[in-house]
């Protein structure tokens, strides 16, 4: 469990870092973090099956999660003249998916449900 934790925070941090370069939601990362999530549960040698796809998917959830919530508290904390981390900490969980729902297009939505999809198909 361990592992997969780091990760999916270990993804999210590069995700959050690809956005903040190139100035955009960068969603095609959630791909990375289904491809990261499958080798990472290949590699504990958790069984085969239905358990090891539920703990690839869930992986790559939260990376999906971690990233969107730090991208959109690193662009706020930006403007409040805070560091990404402090603005991590303040923002409400409300506020904070009403701005993931308004920064994540239609196309972003289809990465991160193909990233699901990969996961499940690739983990078991």
């Amino acid at each position: 469990m361990a592992m997969l934790l780091l990760g999916s925070l270990g993804v999210a941090a590069a995700w959050v870092l690809v956005a903040m370069a190139l100035d955009a939601q960068s969603s095609w990362m959630a791909l990375v973090a289904a491809a990261d999530a499958a080798l990472i549960v290949r590699l504990v040698r958790l069984r085969p099956g239905l358990s090891r796809a539920i703990f690839g998917v869930a992986s790559t959830l939260l990376a999906i999660l971690v990233a969107n919530w730090a991208i959109v508290a690193a662009w706020l904390g930006g403007y409040m003249g805070l560091l990404p981390w402090e603005s991590m900490l303040k923002l409400g969980s409300g506020f904070a998916l009403l701005l993931a729902r308004l920064s994540n297009s239609a196309t972003d939505l289809a990465w991160i449900a193909a990233a699901l999809v990969v996961a499940a198909i690739a983990s078991r």
